[in-house]
């Protein structure tokens, strides 16, 4: 008798967490800014400020991420160099465009990774995934033009975080394969640690400043970005349905657009407005389709079912 008001009282607590994740990530674009280092350089300090947590998270939970992962350090390895790249391509975006289009384009994975599921099992979209693509097509191709006609350098930072967000992609499908065998929190704890050398070495490649004068922005994009925000994501996907993640995901660049306009009088034309909704309801769409099986055109190759 019990059941339905614990059932309840978790969906609460997921929403909420949800919430929290949601404005917690946005702030991520900002610390970027702030940060007295280079942006890849923000990007390695997120983790290597953030990772000996998650570790110790998974031990105290009882799991043993590094004897749990045998046999699958070549697909986290490849995991975290995805995931590297795909931080320094979004930081490098985030200084050359606003706060709410490195939001939006950095979110782009949620589309791209079900084209990749398309191919992969040889499949058409449905309506609602088709449409779902077509929007986020129309709207990004607006924040593209409206980006070119007020700078180069405006266009090139909406390309990083497009970039970004493809990057992100092929990191899910790597960390789905480590899904299939790890928990949630080890599996991000070990990505995160193949992800801290490559940032370095692109960092100090680039010939970017590594050791900050002012830790605040880095220590709150540690916190903020990667242990809360990351943290009450895993929560949250695990409780919640494809559509309410799908609505929750639009508090991101409305808060990352309001952080622009307040902060760096980062103003929303008519067109940029319209784009961002369509890109938006894009998000959305997927997220509440993604859960329906498209119509099969060949069979596919058999692999083992993520748990």
């Amino acid at each position: 008798m019990d059941s339905q008001p614990a059932a309840r009282n978790h969906a609460a607590l997921a929403l909420l967490a949800a919430v929290i994740a949601n404005v917690a990530l946005a702030f991520g674009p900002l610390f970027v800014r702030y940060a007295d280092v280079g942006p890849v350089a923000a990007g390695f300090w997120r983790l290597a400020l953030a990772t000996p947590v998650l570790l110790v998270a998974a031990f105290a939970m009882g799991q043993r991420p590094i004897s749990a992962s045998k046999g699958l350090w070549g697909v986290l390895a490849i995991a975290g160099v995805a995931f590297a790249a795909d931080l320094a391509s979004w930081h490098i975006g985030i200084v050359r465009t606003t706060l709410a289009n490195s939001t939006l384009f950095g979110n782009s994975a949620t589309l791209i990774f079900p084209i990749y599921g398309f191919i992969a099992a040889r499949a058409w979209p449905s309506r609602m995934q088709g449409l779902a693509l077509l929007l986020a097509a129309i709207g990004g191709g607006l924040l593209l033009g409206r980006s070119a006609s007020l700078s180069s350098t405006h266009l090139a930072g909406d390309l990083f975080c497009l970039l970004a967000g493809v990057l992100y992609a092929v990191y899910f499908i790597f960390m789905a394969r480590a899904r299939a065998r790890l928990a949630p929190v080890p599996a991000l704890a070990l990505s995160s640690l193949a992800t801290i050398p490559p940032l370095l070495i692109l960092s100090l490649t680039l010939g970017e400043q590594v050791m900050p004068g002012n830790w605040w922005p880095l220590l709150a994009l540690a916190i903020v970005s990667q242990l809360i925000g990351q943290g009450c994501m895993i929560y949250a996907l695990g409780h919640l349905s494809p559509l309410v993640v799908g609505i929750a995901l639009l508090i991101q660049p409305a808060v990352a657009a309001a952080l622009g306009w307040v902060i760096f009088d980062e103003q929303l034309a008519a067109a940029d407005a319209f784009g961002a909704i369509l890109v938006a309801v894009a998000l959305v769409l997927v997220r509440q389709s993604g859960s329906r099986q498209p119509q099969q055109l060949a069979p596919a190759a058999q692999e083992p079912k993520s748990t």
